[in-house]
């Protein structure tokens, strides 16, 4: 299951939400799909230096919010805001709607290096700009580890070096429960295309355990808003890494039943 199973959409409902929330009938649902697939494309070329991370979407009645996240909200929003307000004449075009329904919202990123696509993706452009693989690696692992995570795990596969054999490459630190549900299990997968092939590259970070739900979300809310209170939750969570051994007790006999 660890390896055959996508880790988000796995934990849909349990530890993660969906990054499109609308309801529709039959005949709208195959085109809201779609629409919200070219929405998530056509934004991810256009900020491809803008470090985006997720691209949440809600349709309420007949308007549309559009969620950015970022680490460079800068870059997104422009001088003067200039850049998103034609950015969101584009948005409102490609969904066919007037401008005025669609809202478009920049979430800023704290902590790039806690989020596993923005680690996949700089991976791969390192990569791409000829920088030795396992040094890129070694250091995203670093990085991420130095920032709270629990564990993360990064794998990359293809012609590494441009060598005639395709081989995988992977380094772990910490642990990387996927066949727990309530481990909050962040998973990105980014792309290197270089002159001999593309590579792929696979992250995955591991934040804590989540036992109530709604403390998550309303974790994950305080930090889309930008606000500074998001520290405390990480604080907090710090003191919880020497409890796991007291935890370890109980959830050791649990393997061999399971197994």
């Amino acid at each position: 299951m660890g390896q055959k199973v996508n880790p988000l959409g796995i934990r849909l409902g349990i530890v993660r939400d969906w990054t499109s929330r609308w309801y529709a009938g039959k005949k709208q649902f195959p085109m809201h799909v779609h629409t919200d697939f070219r929405v998530r494309e056509f934004l991810k070329e256009k900020l491809a230096e803008a470090s985006v991370s997720r691209i949440l979407i809600e349709r309420a009645a007949k308007k549309v919010n559009i969620t950015i996240q970022t680490a460079r909200p800068g870059i997104v929003i422009g001088k003067k805001g200039e850049d998103i307000e034609k950015l969101r004449q584009e948005t409102a075009a490609l969904l066919g709607m007037s401008v005025n329904d669609v809202r478009l919202n920049i979430a800023e990123i704290r902590k790039p290096e806690l989020d596993s696509q923005l680690v996949a993706d700089s991976i791969a452009q390192q990569i791409e700009k000829r920088v030795m693989f396992r040094r890129a690696m070694k250091r995203a692992v670093m990085s991420t580890m130095r920032s709270g995570a629990l564990g993360v795990k990064v794998r990359v596969s293809g012609r590494l070096n441009g060598s005639e054999i395709a081989r995988t490459e992977w380094y772990r630190e910490g642990r990387i429960p996927l066949h727990t549900f309530r481990a909050d299990i962040d998973y990105g997968l980014s792309e290197a295309n270089t002159t001999y092939g593309v590579i792929g590259v696979k992250v995955w970070i591991f934040k804590g355990e989540v036992f109530d739900k709604r403390e998550l979300a309303q974790q994950q809310a305080a930090e889309a808003e930008g606000a500074a209170p998001p520290a405390a939750p990480l604080a907090a969570a710090a003191p919880a890494a020497p409890a796991a051994p007291a935890q370890a007790a109980p959830t050791a006999p649990e393997t061999p039943a399971q197994a």
